[in-house]
């Protein structure tokens, strides 16, 4: 039996980026299809048109779980709310099996005026549900959200995190869908609140097509058994294997090098030795757990008497992950005199989160602590890894089991 849930064959969106046309627009393309002509064209733009969506097509059965990642403009959101029915494709089509549910803009529909607890009977009758079914599962979607007493104040005196959680309830405890459309509905809340969220969105994709969007890539690891990578509308990769797709996303990152200070000194490049090979290309990839040496080659110049160096390592938003001084064999930092200085410096295991990462190089006077030179966005380079885990560092370890009084070991005997 085919149970393939959802079908997009070469589904196409354009947008126009001015108001008064797109109204024109609007009203040329009703009367095209008033007329039974196809509507948004033969595929032509007209001035002022871009493709927010351009020759999409994928299949998704039940129990599989797409996750649609690319930076903010690639087409994500408009692909899911034409899934969802909101918006019509100009191009391609669409279908769809059995029943939808989506999660996108939690909260987005509820009246402010309206207490929370009447938000939920109107949210619930607009998804088919009737009051008896509601009343069933009130207590269980008050509890779900951890509004509390808030439940019966007006929704305009929410903060816009508890609006979220009450429409993430909302949809959690009556949805149950052939087909899930996500759209970021794991960023609500405290962590206690997101593990909840995770928990139930696992019950809800185990037997559901399920097409997520994130930009979280331990979530996408988590939950994915497809990764699409799209940019400018356009598909760059469909992979069933997940670290490729992100691996590929993370490449999308462009890091920009920098430099300030007083160009006293000079950073003149910065090589990656891992397993002893030199790396080669624009930005390599380094299998997690690899050993790693930087080659810094940098320039002191007169008449500072000496400098101070240190290496650090930094992720995609440029947050400092490993800070490296420079020593000498007696743990002071090592004085650099003017001149030219070749350095390997070890870095250790490359223990880093699967992503992308760069290096920083500051030189400061010994004395002063004035900065000569300070370099970012040096050699970057992404790490690769079947599972995106959580957190920065992934330091796997193997546990000594110790005997417990009383208890018998799993290795005795």
């Amino acid at each position: 039996m085919n149970d393939t849930l959802i079908k997009v064959d070469g589904v196409s969106k354009k947008f126009c980026r001015s108001l008064k046309k797109s109204l024109w627009y609007g009203l040329q393309d009703l009367g095209s299809e008033l007329r039974g002509r196809r509507h948004g064209g033969n595929g032509q733009l007209r001035a002022d048109e871009f493709w927010a969506v351009s020759d999409v097509s994928l299949e998704l059965s039940r129990g599989e779980c797409l996750g649609l990642i690319g930076h903010n403009g690639a087409g994500k959101t408009t692909l899911l709310r034409m899934l969802n029915g909101l918006i019509k494709p100009d191009q391609g089509r669409i279908e769809i099996r059995g029943k939808v549910g989506a999660l996108i803009a939690l909260g987005a529909g509820f009246n402010p005026i309206l207490t929370g607890r009447e938000n939920i009977y109107t949210n619930a009758s607009v998804l088919g549900l009737s009051k008896r079914v509601v009343d069933a599962k009130l207590d269980e979607i008050i509890d779900f959200s951890e509004i509390g007493d808030f439940i019966d104040t007006p929704v305009q005196s929410y903060s816009s995190g508890m609006s979220v959680r009450l429409g993430f309830s909302v949809a959690a405890v009556l949805i149950e869908p052939d087909v899930l459309i996500l759209d970021e509905v794991l960023a609500v809340g405290d962590i206690g609140f997101v593990i909840k969220c995770l928990n139930t969105m696992r019950r809800l994709t185990a037997n559901s097509a399920v097409v997520f969007v994130s930009h979280n890539m331990q979530f996408i690891s988590s939950f994915c058994t497809r990764v699409m990578v799209m940019k400018h509308g356009v598909t760059l990769l469909d992979s069933p294997n997940p670290a490729e797709g992100i691996d590929r996303y993370f490449a999308l990152v462009k890091h920009e090098q920098q430099t300030s200070g007083t160009g006293e000194a000079q950073v003149l490049g910065l090589d990656l030795l891992v397993n002893g090979e030199m790396l080669t290309g624009e930005e390599p990839s380094i299998p997690q757990g690899s050993p790693a040496t930087a080659v810094l080659r940098m320039q002191v110049n007169g008449p500072r008497a000496c400098a101070h160096a240190s290496l650090f390592i930094m992720d995609e938003t440029m947050v400092p992950l490993v800070c490296v001084p420079i020593h000498d064999a007696y743990s002071q930092m090592l004085c650099l005199p003017p001149g030219e200085h070749l350095l390997e410096i070890p870095l250790g295991i490359i223990d880093l989160n699967a992503g992308k990462y760069s290096f920083v190089v500051s030189i400061l006077d010994a004395n002063t602590s004035i900065g000569l030179a300070r370099v970012q966005g040096l050699r970057p380079f992404r790490v690769f890894s079947d599972r995106t885990q959580w957190g920065k560092i992934v330091r796997p370890a193997v546990p000594k089991f110790r005997d417990i009084p009383g208890n018998i070991s799993p290795f005795s005997g």
